[in-house]
């Protein structure tokens, strides 16, 4: 006996792993090809062999590569870039050097202000 029911979901494989490279969503590419999640978790395990999860963490990384290649050609060029990755990935921080006055250094200018005063203060007569 045939079988029967709603005709399968066409979706390309090809499609799908770029949507998983860029990061969407399951709910996005679900959206895309105008399914359901669970109509794309069914397809991933019939076409792919594993869940819409597995298939997920095998794809993405991907993406990441080709960002990451991005990123190290725009440096090239951008000074703000070459910055950034430099913070991310080697740690790189900028310093901000704070120099503080000793308590005994403060204590000189006070007194020499004050000196000063007084010196007005018999010059003016005050």
């Amino acid at each position: 006996m045939a079988k029967v029911g709603r005709p399968r979901k066409e979706i390309d494989e090809t499609q799908f792993v770029n949507l998983c490279k860029l990061q969407c969503t399951q709910e996005e590419i679900a959206s895309f090809f105008n399914c359901s999640v669970d109509t794309l978790d069914r397809w991933c395990r019939r076409e792919l062999g594993d869940s819409f999860a597995e298939c997920f963490k095998k794809y993405a990384p991907l993406g990441k590569i080709s960002l990451r290649r991005n990123q190290m050609k725009l440096s090239e060029r951008s000074a703000t870039m070459a910055i950034w990755l430099g913070k991310q990935m080697l740690d790189q921080e900028d310093r901000i050097t704070v120099e503080t006055i000793e308590q005994s250094v403060i204590d000189d200018i006070e007194k020499q202000v004050i000196l000063e005063d007084d010196d007005d203060d018999e010059t003016t007569g005050d």
